[in-house]
């Protein structure tokens, strides 16, 4: 079964170029293009993908608010696309419910990879994507370190378990690697992951570790 993608974006050769891409995969259709976001939300609407490709910078409605929408409304899973590497669009995108987040300048397999990915339930984020989230979000604690950490980044209803899996998530670990650090199987490993998302409310990976860092379970350099 193909996995279903809408990109959007508003300058037609990019979003041409991008459609090409993908729809030369054997396992991937681009069901719809769209030239803003209002267009983007309404062809989810109509067509239901599995994926949305969205850049940010679009005009009537720009791709945060589209993110929002879509991630709000559906189970269709948004991978963002920009020029701007900058840190205030990879914080507001994640918080809006995207599950990647990549540069224009993503190489042709990156993005085919990326769409893969983030269909099958994952998340993904460039390198230097993740180093800014993680600097930002480091800085963010830093600044409010006199206040009490709010109750939404509380851990204390994970069993110990399931807050060392939440621990190798934020180092990066796939779930293999974590089951290897565990010593247990993959789909136990899935099963916590699944736990986790499910008692913190969190809708993917990608907040998850948001969280961890949040909530000071991990800082960089941890092990």
């Amino acid at each position: 079964m193909s996995i279903r993608v809408v990109v959007a974006d508003d300058q037609e050769l990019v979003r041409s170029g991008f459609s090409m891409i993908l729809e030369a995969q054997p396992d991937i259709e681009v069901v719809a293009e769209a030239g803003d976001g209002v267009e983007a939300v309404a062809a989810v609407q109509r067509h239901t993908p599995d994926v949305l490709l969205l850049d940010i910078r679009m005009p009537r409605m720009d791709g945060l608010e589209a993110a929002r929408l879509v991630c709000a409304q559906s189970g269709c899973r948004v991978v963002m696309l920009t020029t701007f590497d900058l840190d205030e669009y990879v914080y507001e995108a994640l918080y809006a419910g995207a599950s990647g987040f990549l540069l224009k300048d993503v190489l042709r397999d990156d993005l085919v990879h990326a769409v893969r990915v983030v269909a099958a339930g994952d998340s993904l984020l460039a390198p230097s994507v993740t180093r800014r989230l993680v600097a930002d979000i480091i800085q963010r604690r830093r600044a409010e370190a006199s206040t009490p950490p709010p109750s939404t980044v509380r851990l204390d209803v994970l069993t110990a378990r399931e807050e060392e899996t939440l621990r190798l998530l934020a180092r990066g670990l796939s779930n293999a690697e974590i089951a290897t650090t565990l010593f247990v199987s993959e789909h136990t490993v899935k099963t916590h992951v699944s736990n986790v998302l499910g008692k913190l409310g969190l809708r993917d990976r990608v907040q998850a570790v948001i969280r961890a860092y949040e909530s000071g379970l991990v800082t960089p350099g941890s092990n």
